[in-house]
């Protein structure tokens, strides 16, 4: 026997749960499945978890430096570890329980808790169950993935999925990685009292921005006494006790945080079963709307490879439910690539880099300004990092900006929403901005525009 359905939805990330609730609405009876965790990465061992977690760092930091802000503490500033991952917890657990509870709630929406595995284009089979439905939605997600390094499978180590469920303080940690999940959880330990090391086979931090932005992220890292290593080449472990050793060079710590990529949630799908294609790198394909190869079969979220942020996932939601009702209506290649990286200060990223610009001969105007020159910085006393920002010279369109400083992961907005409206900068150059805050030099930037 089958269960019949009008809609499956694969998974609980970010995508699959508003999905639900929309399809719902339309009036379809449908069936969500969840194998582990109601919420996906975000809620569960990515965004939230993290967050909450920098966000305790950040308080440590904070107390060790109130005499610079004329504040005087008494005694020496401590971290209790099994606080500050009671608190993760509690809230990331409040985020997983209001998603298990808002799908069990939802008319129309069966919740079934278990592995799915594809039998055929339009079959599932889950708990030993077979579910038919003419319209299946895949959000599985993404995890860690730890690339092989000899010796690395010889030795106990952490994912960003173990890390965030750590109660105590490394004495040393030892991350192999350079990009925005080694470096997040880096700062952080380093803010709670671990001495950190970071190993980048790259030449620089975050090879994927401009130079300028991996040489301001290591300033950064360095000046709080974590020591970074890039150029790692021939990287190799051994036990008992972490040990990390690369061409020149080695390190022993006392754990090790793997942050070297991740992979899709497809290989355990029965996507052969279904006609699904994947790429070189496992992702399911899709077209512009998010479609699969296979007729009545949609990919969302990080299984597709279309984005690899909790935003992106949702803006999937988004493609899919609005082109259910107007076809062609939202496409992937709407949105403009945006992101941040949660250090302290953040990095803020949208559109084109000017590596990518250059690269693109596109005739181009930019200005840049230290952080110094911001008066909200200066006030808080955190002046470290700089803003950046391109301009097409011949139709005035943004191009993109990186913003690396205080509030910038909020300030991002004001040219990003430019962008989407395809005004001229100009419109944000004569805006009448706040003061005193961050984005109030957004336009005094765009004033200072010099050719590329």
């Amino acid at each position: 026997m089958s269960d019949h359905f009008d809609a499956i939805i694969i998974g609980t990330g970010q995508a699959g749960p508003p999905l639900a609730r929309s399809l719902v609405k339309e009036g379809l009876n449908i069936a969500i499945i969840e194998r582990k965790r109601f919420g996906g990465t975000c809620v569960n061992t990515g965004c939230i978890p993290t967050k909450t977690l920098v966000a305790s760092a950040r308080a440590a930091w904070v107390a060790r430096n109130a005499a610079a802000y004329g504040v005087e503490l008494s005694g020496s500033v401590s971290v209790d570890m099994k606080k500050v991952c009671e608190r993760k917890s509690k809230v990331a657990g409040a985020s997983e329980t209001a998603v298990h509870q808002s799908l069990v709630g939802l008319k129309g929406c069966r919740v079934i808790e278990g592995h799915a595995k594809f039998t055929g284009p339009h079959s599932l089979q889950v708990n030993r169950q077979t579910l038919e439905a003419r319209q299946i939605f895949i959000n599985t997600g993404a995890r860690a993935s730890a690339p092989a390094i000899p010796g690395l499978d010889q030795i106990p180590y952490l994912t960003n999925s173990g890390m965030v469920d750590v109660d105590f303080l490394p004495k040393h940690l030892l991350i192999l990685g350079g990009s925005y999940i080694a470096l997040e959880f880096a700062q952080m330990y380093a803010r709670f009292g671990s001495q950190v090391t970071v190993i980048e086979r790259s030449s620089r931090l975050v090879s994927r921005e401009d130079p300028d932005i991996s040489t301001g992220i290591r300033e950064i890292l360095e000046s709080e006494k974590i020591r970074v290593v890039t150029g790692a080449k021939d990287i190799h472990c051994a036990g008992p006790v972490p040990s990390v050793f690369w061409d020149g060079g080695e390190a022993q710590g006392s754990h090790l945080l793997v942050a070297l990529g991740r992979k899709p949630n497809t290989d355990e799908l029965g996507v052969d079963a279904a006609g699904l294609k994947l790429n070189p790198h496992g992702y399911i394909e899709v077209d512009d709307e998010l479609r699969t190869s296979v007729p009545g079969i949609w990919a969302m979220g990080d299984c597709n490879g279309k984005g690899a942020w909790t935003h992106t996932s949702y803006n999937d939601y988004e493609i899919v439910a609005a082109n259910r009702d107007k076809p062609g209506s939202r496409r992937v290649s709407d949105r403009i690539e945006a992101y941040n990286i949660y250090i302290d200060p953040p990095l803020a990223r949208c559109g084109m880099s000017e590596t990518a610009v250059r690269k693109s001969g596109k005739r181009a105007l930019m200005a840049t300004r230290p952080m110094t020159k911001v008066g909200r910085a200066f006030e808080k006393g955190e002046t470290k990092g700089f803003l950046k920002i391109l301009v097409d010279a011949e139709t005035e369109l943004i191009l993109g900006a990186c913003l690396l400083g205080i509030e910038c992961d909020e300030v991002i907005h004001c040219i990003l929403d430019t962008m989407y409206a395809k005004a001229s900068y100009r419109t944000l150059q004569h805006a009448m901005h706040i003061h005193p805050t961050v984005s109030e030099l957004i336009p005094t930037l765009l004033g200072d525009l010099k050719s590329l």
